[in-house]
């Protein structure tokens, strides 16, 4: 059997111990307080800094923006649009110059002729179908005559190109053929083919009359008719075309220089006084009356056919406009 002695009642010394203990162990655990910032007097606090900064940010934005330096550098769409500029007008310059203008004429000759003569062919060729029916005159197909009527058109067509075949292209070198008797060979070509393309549809031949049949079948020969006629036209419009080639301000490219030859008697056609220009101009009148010249020759044309020089064909080119007007 034990015997437990009980535990004595604390003193109030022993809690006064207790409690002083108890805040001084409280005390070590709080940690220690960092030191206290020195107060600024100056008032220069983190917004005044932060401001002073924008402000400072603007003055230099602002000295900035008044510079035009980015402004004068151009961007890759301004090179590219001057490039485009300064292209177009080098081109227009070009077009300009005399000896590009004689070109564009030449080219656009040749375009004109090359057409025309195709559709002169085409339309010789449609014709072909109404001249087989004339011809024909009702023939079994396939017979011989059947057969040879379709060879009546071609070499009718072939004999009149020819003929207008030689006249565009001695009309393109500035010699074009005014002679009465080749237009009469081309205009009996057409009326053949005109007239055998039309009978048997004209009114009282035909056994049943359609107008739309009988222009369907003359389109072909009028068409013919209509280039046979404006070709020649055209053709001696482009030789009277003078590009003065000679004058060419501002071309990198040589000018052409006309030189007289030295001799001790000058030819009288070279001459620049009144009865040297009167000499060649009496000339050149006698070949045109001879049908040698058109009747506005240019003065590349009087050139070569009087053989003087460019100054001199000019002078009597002129002349003869003068006179003309």
């Amino acid at each position: 059997m034990s015997i437990t002695t009980p535990t004595p009642e604390p003193t109030p010394d022993d809690v006064a111990r207790g409690l002083a203990e108890f805040e001084r162990h409280l005390a070590e655990q709080v940690p220690a307080l960092p030191p206290a910032l020195p107060v600024d007097s100056s008032g220069e606090t983190k917004r005044v800094r932060q401001l002073r900064a924008e402000v400072a940010e603007a003055h230099l934005l602002a000295d900035l923006q008044d510079d035009a330096a980015p402004l004068l550098l151009d961007t890759a769409k301004v090179r590219k649009r001057r490039k485009q500029a300064q292209e177009a007008a080098r081109l227009h310059e070009l077009g300009q110059d005399p000896a590009m203008r004689a070109w564009q004429a030449a080219r656009m000759r040749r375009l004109l002729v090359a057409a025309g003569m195709i559709s002169l062919t085409l339309a010789l060729a449609w014709s072909t179908a109404g001249v087989q029916t004339f011809a024909a005159d009702g023939a079994a197909p396939w017979s011989p005559s059947w057969v040879f009527a379709w060879l009546v058109e071609p070499f009718m067509s072939l004999a009149l190109l020819v003929v207008v075949g030689a006249r565009a292209y001695l009309g393109t070198r500035g010699q074009p053929i005014d002679s009465p008797t080749l237009v009469r060979i081309e205009w009996l070509f057409l009326a053949l083919t005109l007239g055998m393309n039309a009978w048997p549809y004209l009114p009282g031949v035909a056994a049943e009359f359609s107008i739309s049949r009988l222009v369907l079948h003359i389109l072909g020969p009028i068409v013919a008719v209509a280039i046979v006629t404006a070709l020649p036209i055209i053709l001696a419009a482009f030789t009277r075309l003078d590009h003065d080639t000679e004058a060419r301000s501002g071309n990198p490219l040589t000018a052409l220089e006309y030189r007289t030859n030295t001799t001790t008697d000058p030819d009288p056609r070279e001459r620049f006084d009144s009865p040297g220009i009167d000499a060649v101009t009496a000339h050149v009148r006698n070949l045109i009356a001879a049908g040698d010249l058109p009747p506005y020759p240019s003065a590349a044309a009087i050139r070569r056919a009087a053989r003087c020089g460019m100054d001199t064909a000019r002078t009597v080119r002129d002349a003869l406009v003068k006179e003309a007007t």
